[in-house]
């Protein structure tokens, strides 16, 4: 049963996905999904830093992709 003390999340508040990068450590040879999303960039870059130190690395989904005009 939903409860009313959770507001539905939309996904396009979460503009910054935090990667734990195994791949740079050699523990992966797939591509690192994003494990956390965040509307603040600040939280995301305290959140990997935290989970991650050496390895972690924010993307903001919305910024402009290579290629667009």
């Amino acid at each position: 049963m939903p409860t009313r003390r959770f507001a539905t999340p939309e996904p396009r508040l979460y503009r910054f996905a935090v990667h734990c990068c195994s791949f740079k450590v050699d523990l992966s040879s797939t591509p690192d999904h994003a494990l956390a999303l965040f509307a603040d960039e600040a939280m995301a870059r305290r959140y990997g830093a935290w989970m991650w130190p050496t390895t972690f690395e924010v993307v903001d989904l919305l910024a402009p992709k290579e290629g667009d005009s």
